[in-house]
C-alpha cells in the first residue's frame, strides 16, 4: 500500500508540474501573439519629434519577427535588435519627414562590423542633406561608437565619461596547448598557404603567412576608419593617426581640446538641446520616437509589378535548411530558383554576409547564381564579410558591391580530422577494436590517426574541390585560373584591395547595388521584395526561447570567454570540407 501512494504521489506531481509547463507556454504564446499584432500597428510620429537613435542593439542583416524578441528572458534584458535594411530605409524615410526635426545618436558601443557601419554613417550623411540636425551623445564612446557618431553635426561628451581612441589591435585565440594537454591531435590538411583557419589547433602564434594577411587586413581597416572621420571631423588624417598612437585621449578635457567632441555636457543640458532643436520649450516634453518603433511604418514597398528580389545570405554555410542566422543550401538556393523562375522579378540582388562553411552547401547556392544570371540581372552586395564560401557563392554574379572596409577573399579549403586515440587510451582508458571489409572502411576516422594513404586520398579530395573553386571563381571574375590562383591561397583581402585585384568590381553600399540591377534591368519603377521568407517565429517558438535561455546563461558563466566557447563549438560542429575564412580575429 505504501508503494501505491508513493507512485501514486509521484504520478500527481508530474501531472502538476506538467500542467505548469503548459501553462507557462501558452502565456508566452498568448503574450507573443499579443506583441506580433502590436508590431504590425503603424507608430504615430507627432509634430516637432526627435528620432531617437540607439546603436548599441544588436544591428543584423534582417529586422527579427520573433514576438517575443523584445520581452525579457529569466534574470536579462537579451534582445533581438534591428535589422540593416530596416534601419537604412527609416534614416531615408526621416530625411523627407517633416514631422522629424532631427536625430539624437546615443551609442556607446555597437554591436555591429565595420562594414555595417559604413552602411549606417553614409545614410546618417545622406540624412544631413536635408539639412536637419544629428546630435550625439554618451557617457562613454568606444572606437566603434566614436566612427558612427563622428558624423554627428555635433558630439557631446559626459564630462566624467570617456572616449576611446587607441588605434586598432587584433588578437587570435589558439588551442595548440589546451588540445596536447587533452591528448586530442588535430590532423589539418589544407588547400593554400594563407588558409589559416586551421592554425588555432596546430600552431601556439600566427604564422609568417598569417601575420602578414591580418596586418594588412587590420591595417587596411584603420584606415578606411581614420579617412572617414578625418573628413567628418576636417581633422587631418595624420593628427588623427598621433592622437591614436600616442594615446592623447586620457580624459574627457583631451577629447574636447583634440576637437574629437564638441562640449562636456550632461544629459539634461543634451536634452535642453533637443527641445530647442524641435521647437519644444524648456519645461515641455519631448517628442521623440525610437528607430525600434519609427521603423514600423516601412510598409511602403512600391506599387509597380516589376520587382527586384533581395536575398539575404547571412551566417555560416551549412547544409540543409538553415535558419535566419545560417545560410542553409537547401532555403537560400530555393529562394534563388524562385525569384529566378518569377517573370515579375526583373533582377537579383545577393547580399552576403558570411565567413563562409561547407564546401559542398557552397556549391549547391552558387549553381542557382549561374543559372539566376543567364536570364536576368544579378547582382551582389558583401556586408561585413564575405570570405570563402561566402565570397564562393557570389562569384558569379554580373557585379559585386563591397565596402571599403569589407572583409573578402579567402579562396581555399580546408579539413580537420581530430584523432582522439591519446585521450581515449592513455588519459581515459577506453581502446577500440572492430572488422571491416576494405582498407578505407573507416576512412576519416577519429580515434586513431591517419595513415599515409588516406592522406593522399583526402588531399586529392581537397585539391579537387580548391581547383573548382578557382575555376567558377576565374568563370566569374573573367580571369584566368592562374590569375586566381596566385590572389587566393586562402588569402584575405579587404574590400579596396579586392577591387584593385579584380574580386570585386566597385565601392558601393547595399542600396547602390539594388540600383545597379534595377538599371541593368532597365527598371524605372519597381519594388523590393525580400527572400527567403523570414522562419516564423511561433512554428520556432519551443526552440527559440530554450536558445535564449540557453545563450542567456552560457554567457553569464563564461563572461569573457564566451567568444572562445563560440569558436571551439563551431569547430566541433563542422563536418565535410570546409571553405571557411581563417579563424576570427578580435580587432579592438
Amino acid at each position: 500500500m505504501r508503494d501505491f501512494f508513493k507512485y501514486l504521489f509521484a504520478s500527481m506531481l508530474g501531472f502538476f508540474l506538467s500542467m505548469v509547463l503548459i501553462g507557462v507556454i501558452c502565456f508566452f504564446i498568448i503574450v507573443g501573439l499579443i506583441a506580433s499584432v502590436d508590431t504590425d500597428k503603424n507608430v504615430v510620429v507627432n509634430n516637432n519629434s526627435v528620432l531617437f537613435l540607439n546603436l548599441d542593439q544588436a544591428i543584423t542583416e534582417r529586422t527579427p519577427k520573433n514576438p517575443f524578441g523584445n520581452l525579457p528572458i529569466v534574470g536579462g534584458e537579451e534582445k533581438d535588435g534591428i535589422g540593416l535594411n530596416d534601419l537604412l530605409k527609416s534614416l531615408q524615410k526621416a530625411k523627407t519627414d517633416d514631422n522629424i526635426k532631427c536625430i539624437y545618436l546615443n551609442v556607446s558601443s555597437p554591436n555591429a562590423g565595420f562594414a555595417t557601419m559604413r552602411e549606417i554613417r553614409n545614410a546618417l550623411i545622406d540624412f544631413k542633406k536635408s539639412h536637419k540636425k544629428i546630435i550625439a551623445y554618451s557617457e562613454v564612446y568606444t572606437q566603434g561608437a566614436y566612427y558612427l557618431a563622428s558624423v554627428a553635426d555635433e558630439i557631446y561628451l559626459n564630462p566624467e565619461g570617456a572616449l576611446e581612441f587607441k588605434g586598432f589591435s587584433s588578437e587570435l585565440t589558439f588551442f595548440k596547448g589546451t588540445l596536447e594537454k587533452l591528448g586530442i591531435e588535430a590532423q589539418v590538411i589544407r588547400v593554400g598557404n594563407y588558409k589559416s583557419a586551421v592554425e588555432p589547433f596546430i600552431l601556439d602564434k600566427m604564422s609568417d603567412y598569417n601575420r602578414k594577411q591580418v596586418t594588412a587586413y587590420v591595417g587596411g581597416l584603420y584606415n578606411t576608419f581614420l579617412t572617414d572621420i578625418a573628413q567628418s571631423r576636417d581633422i587631418l588624417k595624420d593628427s588623427l593617426y598621433t592622437i591614436a598612437d600616442n594615446y592623447k585621449i586620457r580624459e574627457p578635457q583631451d577629447a574636447l581640446n583634440y576637437k574629437m567632441v564638441d562640449g562636456l555636457k550632461y544629459k539634461d543640458e543634451i536634452l535642453d538641446k533637443l527641445r530647442k532643436l524641435s521647437g519644444r520649450k524648456k519645461d515641455e516634453v519631448i517628442r521623440a520616437v525610437s528607430i525600434n518603433d519609427y521603423l514600423k511604418n516601412n510598409t511602403d514597398s512600391g506599387s509597380s509589378k516589376n520587382k527586384v528580389a533581395v536575398i539575404y545570405a547571412n551566417g555560416d554555410i551549412t547544409g540543409g535548411e538553415g535558419s535566419d542566422n545560417q545560410i542553409g543550401s537547401e532555403r537560400i538556393s530555393r529562394a534563388i530558383r524562385k525569384a529566378r523562375l518569377d517573370d515579375d522579378i526583373k533582377a537579383i540582388v545577393l547580399r552576403v554576409n558570411s565567413p563562409g562553411g561547407s564546401a559542398l552547401a557552397s556549391d549547391v547556392i552558387w549553381r542557382e547564381i549561374v543559372l539566376s544570371k543567364k536570364v536576368k540581372p544579378v547582382m551582389a552586395s558583401f556586408g561585413d564579410v564575405a570570405a570563402s564560401g561566402g565570397y564562393y557563392i557570389a562569384c558569379a554574379a554580373d557585379s559585386i558591391f563591397v565596402q571599403p572596409n569589407t572583409i573578402t577573399g579567402s579562396i581555399g579549403v580546408f579539413g580537420i580530422i581530430p584523432n582522439f586515440q591519446n585521450l581515449m587510451t592513455n588519459k581515459l582508458g577506453i581502446t577500440f577494436d572492430g572488422v571491416k571489409t576494405g582498407k578505407y572502411a573507416d576512412i576519416m576516422a577519429t580515434n586513431r590517426p591517419m595513415t599515409e594513404g588516406e592522406k593522399f586520398i583526402i588531399q586529392n579530395e581537397l585539391n579537387r574541390i580548391y581547383s573548382g573553386f578557382v575555376s567558377r571563381v576565374a568563370e566569374g571574375r573573367k580571369k584566368s585560373k592562374a590569375y586566381i590562383d596566385s590572389v587566393g591561397g586562402g588569402h584575405v583581402w579587404i574590400g579596396t584591395d579586392a577591387v584593385q585585384i579584380g574580386l570585386a568590381d566597385r565601392i558601393g553600399s547595399f542600396n547602390d547595388a539594388i540600383k545597379a540591377a534595377a538599371k541593368k534591368a532597365n527598371l524605372k519603377d519597381y519594388k523590393i521584395v525580400e527572400y527567403p521568407d523570414v522562419i516564423d517565429p511561433l512554428k520556432s517558438l519551443l526552440q527559440e526561447s530554450t536558445d535564449r535561455v540557453k545563450t542567456y546563461y552560457t554567457k553569464q558563466e563564461l563572461g569573457e570567454n564566451y567568444y572562445l566557447y563560440q569558436q571551439m563549438k563551431k569547430v566541433v560542429a563542422s563536418s565535410g570540407i570546409q571553405a571557411r575564412m581563417p579563424f576570427e580575429a578580435v580587432i579592438k
